[in-house]
């Protein structure tokens, strides 16, 4: 994913393993640098009719997690606040302050189907056309439980209701 133009995206994704619409409904408010947490309280999603609208929504389970996620996710994140200004400087009085940490160019919030798009193209450059942009989300539980992380860590971490969803999609694991 080096080079790629949702490279700071891609990387914050596979170590939080954030749901799509959470990760692109991150506010920089919910980004402490201080502290080196993340606070997940809201999602993007689309409205189901053709040509739906975006908005922002609650939680899929209604409970806001607080992640401390790697140093290098905090520096990818420093790195995504340090490139958006420059955007934000560059875009003058176009630019829209959503406030959310992933953007386009002129600060407006990004679609589902632009980062699906983007994914596939980069894992189709290294040759796996199947990958999905939600199996960043798998790898981050495999990342997390080959570390010793628990399965009710993992739980937690992830936003799952049950931990029986947990372990059943991810069971791939060997929990």
């Amino acid at each position: 994913i080096r080079g790629q133009p949702f490279e700071r995206l891609f990387i914050v994704d596979l170590l939080t393993g954030l749901r799509q619409g959470e990760l692109l409904g991150l506010r920089w408010k919910d980004v402490d640098f201080d502290a080196g947490t993340v606070t997940i309280a809201q999602q993007l999603l689309k409205s189901k009719e053709k040509g739906g609208a975006y908005f922002f929504g609650s939680l899929k389970n209604d409970k806001t997690r607080l992640l401390t996620p790697a140093p290098s996710v905090m520096k990818a994140l420093r790195e995504q606040r340090r490139v958006q200004t420059e955007w934000r400087l560059k875009a003058g009085e176009f630019w829209e302050d959503s406030g959310l940490v992933f953007t386009d160019e002129l600060g407006h919030h990004l679609s589902h189907v632009t980062v699906r798009k983007h994914f596939k193209k980069a894992v189709e450059s290294i040759g796996i056309p199947e990958a999905r942009f939600h199996d960043l989300r798998h790898s981050c539980a495999s990342l997390l439980y080959a570390n010793g992380v628990s399965l009710k860590e993992i739980q937690e971490w992830l936003g799952h209701s049950d931990i029986s969803t947990t372990s059943n999609i991810y069971t791939h694991l060997n929990f």
